[in-house]
């Protein structure tokens, strides 16, 4: 059974400066090969580990005081400080004073030393860039906040996170997606979580180490055609990969759900756990996801097969597809019901630019419309258009910032039009349609309609905080806080209202807002749904 540590005391963080070090080392000329950002001098992963050096350095000579959390933290603080190289070797000394800050009086407060970590990163950087450390760190220290739990739990939630918001970054920074990796400083904030979450779980499979992707050489198009030697010609590509330590009854799994998707199905294994699958099919996401479900498939090949690719005419399965970006089962099934194409996001961080294509490829329409429902995702999206249209697709973008604009949109989508005529259409409807939010205050801050508190009732109307309801959050503030914001929104008019409840929602609270619509608005119309996102815990739509 793993050892759980309940508090981060003195001697778990010696541990842990210890086992930081040593992933580090071993991690170091990976994270040196990828450093791009913000000048190629590859020694992210030096800096980072000499920093770390330092604070070992420190905290092995202070053997002789005690252990008490308050000093131990002092000593890592001083050690990284004196210690640190290069940009990210200063980013990470701050992250371990804004850690110390908090642990050293509240030794299992971590979300609270994450959110002081990541204020005082912010502020060590005076012109921050999206893609990089800071923003790993933001999105992990957001993940704690909202997640709350034991030490233990929050490390592990906030090590996930940030090993997802990695995964993200190479679609902020041109320059990371001109070189196909991640960012380096953030690869390494990544490794030191995920050694917090080993130390303080005792699981050593935990938090899944994340080793840095190795820059990918694209393969010639000769060798992704070949010849059809059995099969349906129903099926366009040749899909194979391989998986390692899966056992038998996970294998009989995965051959069912080939089998369900194509043809010439192949699950072959040595007897030590490894296996090499192979399958003829058409969507060639779901192959590689059944694998997924049940390993890590490595070694992917997909090739088309030459009679598919003789056929110029079928190159395109249809003429038309809309695909949307949805965070939440509940908003997914939503736009899958009306037949769209839907890219499930994790629940924090930009989608990952590889899937995003591979989703656009995947609908094999000459003519793709993207709903993204949300802000800020241009530079991912623009990347992966662009991609997309060098393929000979023809990409357009909906500016909706909610999946309540995108509802409007996609309510007002003609296939039958012409798709510059169509793509007018629809931004029209969801420029038309208010959006809100019902969200709650991760921390203290200045809006227009003044100071909030951490767990305030924030409503946002069209992305500014339009009113605060003072917390605690509890289920009669977050109704009161709700009904203000439809009120606000109503105020204009309307004929619509559409409501995303959050999976942190009160239980009744759109039961209770469509009442309320019913007698404050009886010339309105009143649809709720349960959107399953993590955040925010309303999403609300006027039209």
């Amino acid at each position: 059974m793993p050892h759980v540590v309940d508090v981060v005391d003195g001697p778990t963080v010696r541990r842990w400066v210890d086992a930081c070090v040593r992933t580090l080392d071993e991690h170091r000329e990976e994270i040196d090969r990828i450093n791009v950002f913000p000048v190629a001098d590859r020694d992210t992963g030096t800096n980072l580990l000499r920093t770390m050096q330092a604070v070992l350095d420190a905290v092995s000579r202070d053997l002789g005081r005690p252990d008490e959390p308050a000093e131990v933290w002092a000593v890592v603080a001083t050690g990284a400080l004196a210690g640190a190289r290069g940009n990210s070797g200063v980013i990470l000394s701050q992250v371990l004073r804004g850690l110390g800050e908090v642990l050293g009086s509240q030794p299992a407060n971590l979300a609270d030393a994450l959110t002081r970590a990541d204020e005082l990163a912010a502020k060590a950087v005076s012109d921050p860039a999206p893609g990089t450390m800071l923003t790993v760190l933001h999105t992990a220290a957001l993940a704690a906040a909202r997640h709350g739990g034991s030490p233990a739990e929050i490390a592990s939630t906030a090590a996930r996170a940030a090993t997802e918001a990695l995964a993200g970054t190479s679609g902020q920074l041109d320059v990371l997606a001109r070189a196909g990796v991640v960012d380096a400083g953030a690869q390494g904030l990544v490794l030191v979580l995920d050694e917090l979450a080993v130390v303080l779980t005792g699981d050593e499979h935990n938090a899944g180490l994340t080793v840095a992707p190795a820059r990918r050489t694209p393969r010639e198009p000769d060798l992704l055609r070949t010849a059809r030697e059995a099969g349906s010609t129903e099926y366009a590509y040749e899909v194979m990969y391989a998986l390692d330590r899966v056992d038998d009854p996970a294998a009989d799994v995965l051959r069912v759900s080939l089998r369900g998707l194509g043809d010439c199905v192949s699950v072959v294994g040595d007897g030590g756990g490894r296996w090499a699958v192979h399958v003829h099919c058409n969507d060639i996401g779901a192959a590689v996801e059944a694998g997924i479900e049940i390993g890590r498939p490595h070694r992917i090949t997909v090739v088309r097969f030459d009679d598919q690719v003789a056929e110029a005419s079928s190159r395109f399965a249809r003429d038309r597809a809309v695909v949307v970006l949805a965070r939440g089962t509940g908003v997914a099934e939503l736009f899958r019901a009306e037949r769209a194409v839907v890219l499930v996001l994790p629940e924090l961080g930009p989608p990952d630019p590889a899937e995003l294509v591979a989703v656009l490829a995947g609908t094999q329409a000459e003519h793709v419309t993207v709903l993204p429902n949300e802000p800020d995702l241009e530079a991912v999206l623009d990347a992966a258009a662009a991609e997309a249209v060098q393929a000979g697709q023809d990409v357009l973008i909906v500016p909706t910032a909610s999946p309540v604009q995108g509802l409007a949109a996609l309510a007002v989508h003609d296939p039958a039009r012409r798709p510059g005529e169509d793509v007018v259409a629809m931004a029209e409807a969801a420029a038309a349609t208010r959006r809100g939010e019902l969200t709650l205050a991760a921390e203290e801050a200045i809006t227009w309609v003044g100071r909030c508190q951490p767990d305030d009732v924030l409503g946002l109307l069209d992305g500014e905080v339009v009113l605060i309801e003072a917390g605690p959050a509890s289920a009669t503030a977050v109704m009161a806080g709700a009904v203000r914001l439809l009120d606000r929104m109503l105020s204009s008019g309307g004929e619509l209202v559409t409501v995303l409840v959050g999976a942190g929602a009160p239980a009744g609270i759109a039961e209770e807002l469509a009442e309320h619509v019913r007698t404050e608005h009886r010339e309105v119309e009143f649809v709720g749904y349960d959107g399953g996102q993590a955040e925010p815990i309303l999403l609300l739509g006027v039209e």
